[in-house]
Formats: C-alpha cells, structure tokens, sequence
C-alpha cells in the first residue's frame, strides 16, 4: 500500500506543472511571462510596482482590476481568457497562439455590435477594420482581444455593451473585416463628433465620414 500511495504521488509530482499550466498563472508565480503580465498592466496603468517577474499581491491585485474592467473573471488568475484580454501569448497560461479564430470572429462581431448597431453596414465593417489596423500597428496590441480590451479603447467595454449578443449583420461585418474589406482605407481611429469629448481626438485630421462615425 505504501508503495502504491508513493506512485500515486510521484504521479501527481509529474503531473502538476501541466495543471498549473492549464489553471494560469497566479500569485507566487515567478518568470519572464509573468514579467510581460506585470509590463502590459504598467502600461495600461493598473500596475505601479516593479517589473521584476515576481506574482506578488501588488500584481494580484492589479490583475483582479482588469479582469473586473473588461469583464473577466476576477479571480486574479492570469489564464487563456485573461492573457488573451491583455494581447499575450504565455506559455504557462494556456493562451492561444495569434491565428484567427472562430473566437475572434465572434469578438470582433460583439465590438461591432457594441460600437455600430444601427449603422450603415459599411460603417460596422469600418469599425471592424479599425480593430485590424490596430493589431497591425505597432502603436497597439497584436491581438483582437488586445486592442478591444486595452484599457479606455472602446465605449461599448467601458460601458459593457461588448457582452451583447451580436446580430447576423455584425457577424457578417466581422468576417468581411477579417477578409479584407476596410472601407476607411487603413485608419486607427474614429469618434461620433455628436458625443465625442476627447479634445486629442477631436483634433486628428478626419479622413472620411461614414453614418455618425467619422474615421482618422
């Protein structure tokens, strides 16, 4: 009995990287991922302390606040979900590699929805465009997910109208995006000049207008 219960153990000893794998990372966690996770959060301001690759409460706690931001799980447990929120690529978290996928499709389709329900169809796929102009820009996250959930980037997260149920319209603008289509010739930006109240954005140069929204 004795050995069996030693093996079963020894199993358990063997296995557990690829849970902890599988669960995330979190607090105690030490590494060069969990350095890129202390970086992301530093830039979009939800971390003040230092990159030193360290998961301590300082991190925990700033991980708990973009969860709770982007509408994440707040468990402070940096998985598949969450790394994908902040555009990374960890090993130890399970994430996805960069590819396309069905996920993003339905991301981009719910930030369309969320941005430019009513709109023309050609402005929906304008601001599905904007999403991939970003990912393609050093300026931003090389992620969907990234430039969606980076902090302050978009109304419809701020606002949590990115967790409706996207319609077949803008489902369909996603695709299309994601084929190539870009109705606003490879712009980064646009606003509502109804409602818009960033005096920055307000005074980039407008390229074109297409339903409420105007691209730059």
């Amino acid at each position: 009995m004795k050995r069996r219960a030693f093996t079963v153990l020894l199993a358990l000893l063997l296995l557990l990287p690829a849970i902890c794998a599988a669960a995330g990372i979190g607090y105690g966690a030490r590494g060069d991922d969990v350095k890129k996770i202390q970086q992301r959060l530093k830039q979009w301001g939800y971390y003040s302390g230092s990159v030193d690759g360290v998961f301590g409460s300082g991190t925990l706690e700033a991980v708990k606040r973009f969860q709770k931001k982007n509408g994440l799980t707040a468990d402070g447990i940096v998985g598949p979900k969450t790394a994908a929120a902040m555009g990374l690529a960890l090993q130890s978290a399970g994430a996805a590699s960069s590819g396309t996928t069905s996920n993003d499709v339905y991301l981009l389709a719910r930030v369309i929805y969320g941005e430019a329900r009513g709109e023309p169809y050609k402005g929906q796929v304008a601001i599905g465009a904007v999403v991939l102009n970003r990912v393609r820009s050093a300026q931003f996250p090389n992620t969907i997910a990234g430039v969606i959930y980076q902090r302050g980037a978009f109304d419809a997260v701020s606002d949590g109208q990115i967790n409706l149920a996207p319609d077949q319209n803008a489902l369909r603008a996603a695709r299309d995006a994601l084929n190539g289509y870009d109705p606003t010739g490879g712009c980064l930006f646009y606003y509502n000049p109804k409602t818009a109240t960033s005096k920055w954005m307000l005074s980039r140069p407008v390229l074109l207008r297409i339903g409420n929204h105007v691209f730059c």
